[in-house]
């Protein structure tokens, strides 16, 4: 989404059972949250297929929403919980929050040890994907 310029991506972390991220959007962020949603889910549950994961698979089919008639896995948690940044100081609050999620959590002691997070790339560092810092 970012190289289609779809997304600016600011900051991220992924954990084991959910993500944060920090993006704007050209047009209407949270009809590109949910594109994200949809298009992630689809892979995810196409490379458990594939893995021939059905442990993963079943427990994805029990947890779906019973009234969701149009798809057998729920990958995403209904809902999500958009905040607009309205100043720079809340944007670096948010920043540090997302990025101290792991060691939080006792997976590491300090942020840029994680490497599923922005937090490499504002450390100067090489992280998983490119984003744009904020300055």
């Amino acid at each position: 989404m970012q190289e289609h310029e779809r997304l600016i991506i600011y900051g991220y972390v992924i954990m084991e059972n959910h993500l944060h991220f920090i993006a704007s959007s050209p047009t209407d962020l949270s009809k590109e949250a949910g594109i994200f949603r949809s298009y992630t889910a689809r892979q995810i549950i196409d490379w458990l297929k594939e893995r021939e994961a059905g442990h993963i698979l079943k427990q994805l089919n029990y947890y779906k929403l019973r009234h969701k008639k149009d798809r057998d896995y729920q990958l995403w948690q209904e809902g999500t919980h958009p905040q607009v940044l309205l100043n720079d100081r809340t944007m670096l609050q948010k920043l540090e929050y997302i990025h101290y999620n792991p060691v939080k959590r006792g997976y590491v002691d300090e942020p840029v040890h994680w490497r599923y997070s922005s937090a490499r790339n504002y450390a100067g560092m090489e992280g998983l994907m490119g984003i744009t810092l904020f300055q």
